[in-house]
């Protein structure tokens, strides 16, 4: 198989058998979906795990924010940690330790204990892998699900695209993009777009949740925003349209993109939060959103699920790309 998701039909056909009769089990593996949620009494338990293999650089942080990212898609406050931290025989202590204080430091910048996991050299890897498990809660009316959003909902999304492929690419593969014609300033500002807007959704979705009729939520990863869009119509059964020219294309993704011939619709995107909510809310939302010193835009709509998945641009009305892996596990698997 090609690097990247399994393919959305060979999850589903995998999911399919997991037949759970568990009645504390809220929300069970779907495709979309961004965490399990479980009712352990007065709070629900969300869980959710996620491993980082793409990036190198900063990968204990990679490992507390991404997981922390899809608790918060879901209503909920990310509260414990736990990874497993695999490592190559040419590793040195000092190197696995700078990854143990980078996952302490990103968990007490959120607020999150780090609880227990595991650590090994491992036969057989190159680069470090680490595979995190964040555990969070949220109160039973507050829950928000992917599969949530309702037939006429506005869609916005924040921050911009795409925010993690680009960065990885500029911190990890500079090289490439020189050799592509990139220039320095460009990387650069790319390589700072992990920090600053960052990867991170967290106060996207408080704002978002604290104070609008949000129905759905969802991160903006592997797979690009087409893929996430996809996912959000899917886990909701229902159809949705985009207008191109309202989806905010970060300068630094463009420029890397057409250097490397990448679609940034198909580009890792974390930072990047879809909602879908009321369209007599959205105002109110992207001048919350404003006062906290974050960028949204109102993309385009959900539909009926007939009306099936639209892109509006320049050449009239089109079927949203889909992207069969992510164009940063495209473009390592052609280049090494």
């Amino acid at each position: 198989m090609e690097i990247g998701k399994f393919p959305q039909e060979l999850l589903e056909r995998l999911l399919a058998k997991n037949l759970i009769n568990d009645p504390q089990v809220v929300l069970g593996p779907k495709v979309g979906e961004d965490a399990a949620v479980i009712d352990v009494g007065e709070m629900l338990l969300v869980a959710k795990c996620d491993p980082i293999t793409f990036a190198t650089d900063l990968i204990g942080w990679y490992a507390v924010q991404v997981n922390a990212n899809d608790v918060a898609c879901t209503g909920g406050t990310p509260r414990w940690f736990l990874a497993t931290l695999l490592v190559p025989e040419a590793f040195s202590e000092t190197d696995a330790e700078a990854i143990f204080d980078q996952v302490l430091e990103a968990c007490t910048a959120l607020g999150v204990a780090l609880v227990g996991g595991h650590s090994e050299v491992t036969y057989g890897i190159q680069r470090p892998i680490i595979l995190g498990t964040m555990l969070g809660d949220v109160a039973r009316d507050r829950l928000i699900e992917t599969g949530g959003a309702q037939d006429g909902d506005s869609i916005v999304v924040t921050k911009g695209i795409a925010i993690e492929g680009t960065a990885i690419l500029a911190r990890e593969r500079a090289a490439d993009l020189r050799r592509a014609g990139v220039d320095a300033e460009t990387i650069e500002t790319a390589g700072a777009l992990i920090t600053v807007p960052g990867i991170s959704v967290i106060k996207d979705a408080r704002i978002a949740c604290e104070n609008f009729r949000v129905h759905s939520l969802h991160d903006v990863t592997e797979g690009g925003l087409a893929t996430g869009l996809a996912e959000v119509a899917r886990a909701s059964g229902l159809g949705l349209a985009v207008e191109e020219g309202s989806i905010p294309f970060l300068p630094a993704s463009v420029s890397i993109c057409q250097a490397l011939d990448l679609d940034p619709l198909g580009l890792l995107a974390s930072g990047a939060l879809l909602i879908t909510l009321p369209p007599a809310d959205v105002p109110g939302l992207l001048a919350a959103l404003e006062e906290e010193g974050i960028d949204g835009w109102e993309i385009g709509l959900m539909t009926a699920p007939e009306e099936g998945l639209q892109m509006i641009g320049r050449q009239g009305e089109v079927p949203l790309p889909k992207f069969n892996r992510d164009e940063l596990a495209r473009y390592l698997s052609q280049n090494g």
